[in-house]
């Protein structure tokens, strides 16, 4: 019986966190798409002087996931490119899925706190005390790996995809869905893929895996690097493939290194208090 208490108690914790997550996150997912943000002008001196969008006003379709979809469009594609509407329901899909990932974006930290504050009870003290050093750093590359997605990588691949278009006679053109979803998980797929060092040094930290396995199996690491880069890219060339994959490869071996030189600082400082 003590045991069935306890594992109600986690399932009620674990539903009250998620609900506290909802109640920020519904909201924020309201406002992205029932508001869009006006430009603000200072005027000095009789001249107007542009202070950036904040200022919201309701705008249930020309919202902030609009202006983000069109300022991804300036941004990634060639001045050329043509973004079509190919199904009636293209224009609300967009709305919902760049609505949904700015959500999830600006309410991480939400969410990570909620996350945190579930899981620390259950951690050990050394546990603990890793969470809170790695939080930081895995915030930090994942904000470089997105925004380096979305500022260098997406706008370089599709100018590198088409090339091709024009080498083939095409009209350059592509579906407003499309564009989306490309450009939206190939840019979070290369923030994920800049998690990898701290993915792995967080296991040889903890002790589940060595840091001579990461070393010996490099060969696997290259393939799976590959599958990953296959998998997430939602077009069919392998252009996208290696533009993930290679990253990923440099950021694994890097991973791999900082395990192992914290491994050998905890050999030396074992047999210096040994000694």
């Amino acid at each position: 019986m003590g045991d069935l208490e306890r594992v109600l108690g986690v399932l009620q914790e674990g539903r009250r966190r998620l609900v506290r997550i909802a109640l920020v996150l519904g909201p924020l997912f309201g406002i992205l798409l029932l508001f869009r943000l006006q430009p603000v002008e200072l005027h000095v001196f009789g001249r107007a002087i542009p202070f950036g969008y904040l200022y919201p006003i309701p705008s249930p379709f020309n919202n902030v996931t609009a202006q983000v979809f069109r300022a991804l469009v300036v941004w990634c594609l060639p001045a050329n490119v043509q973004v079509l509407n190919v199904s009636v329901g293209d224009a609300v899909f967009v709305q919902m899925e760049i609505g949904l990932l700015l959500t999830l974006i600006l309410g991480m930290p939400w969410i990570v706190h909620e996350v945190g504050a579930f899981l620390v009870p259950a951690l050990r003290r050394n546990e603990r005390e890793l969470l809170r050093r790695i939080g930081i750093p895995a915030t930090i590359l994942f904000a470089i790996g997105t925004g380096l997605g979305i500022f260098w990588l997406t706008p370089l691949t599709f100018r590198l995809l088409f090339f091709y278009v024009a080498a083939m006679g095409l009209l350059p053109t592509i579906g407003a869905q499309q564009f989306a979803t490309f450009a939206l998980l190939y840019s979070l797929a290369f923030g994920v893929v800049f998690e990898l060092p701290v993915f792995i040094y967080t296991l040889s930290r903890l002790g589940v895996v060595p840091a001579a396995a990461w070393r010996k199996h490099w060969r696997a690491a290259v393939i799976g690097s590959l599958f990953f880069g296959m998998l997430v890219t939602p077009d069919n060339s392998g252009i996208t493939m290696l533009l993930i994959a290679m990253p990923m490869i440099g950021l694994y071996l890097g991973g791999a290194y900082y395990a192992s030189r914290w491994e050998r600082s905890r050999t030396r400082s074992r047999l210096a208090a040994g000694g």
